[in-house]
């Protein structure tokens, strides 16, 4: 497997929104909407303080994205300074177990480090034990805060 794990570009878009869709489909706070999710990248896409962060297959002259990690930067009351938000982890179900979400998750951990930041956390829902388990993983430890929100 030819992999190689870049910042995300234009020509991304389209196969991200499609991993976006695999990754609302599980979740039960969220569904697949892909104009709001392409909307949501495009104006990401450009701001230096977000990671966008894709895993490309190459295969010959052909290569799409199978994996996507996004970060977004905050401003810690509690910490005195920046910190990073986790909004996304998906990766194509067929390469799932093979390394590809370590690998975007790791360099999530070194884009928040090299900024500053004194830690990053996200969501993961509650039906998503694979998920869960990944991140116990991977080190990171369920906190006691909860995920309160109000749609507008």
């Amino acid at each position: 497997m030819n992999l190689k794990f870049r910042p995300a570009q234009q020509n991304d878009l389209a196969d991200i929104v499609a991993l976006l869709g695999e990754l609302f489909a599980i979740e039960r706070d969220f569904s697949p909407e892909p104009a709001r999710q392409l909307a949501a990248l495009k104006l990401m896409l450009p701001r230096e303080d977000i990671l966008l962060m894709v895993a490309e297959l190459q295969a010959g002259d052909e290569s799409r994205v199978i994996g996507f990690c996004s970060v977004q930067s905050l401003i810690s009351t509690a910490e005195g300074g920046p910190v990073g938000m986790v909004e996304d982890v998906v990766v194509e179900a067929s390469f799932r177990g093979q390394k590809v979400g370590r690998r975007l998750l790791e360099a999530a951990e070194v884009w928040a480090r090299r900024r500053g930041m004194s830690r990053i956390q996200l969501l993961a829902d509650e039906d998503n034990q694979p998920a869960q388990d990944f991140y116990r993983h991977m080190g990171w430890a369920r906190g006691n805060m909860r995920n309160w929100r109000k749609r507008f």
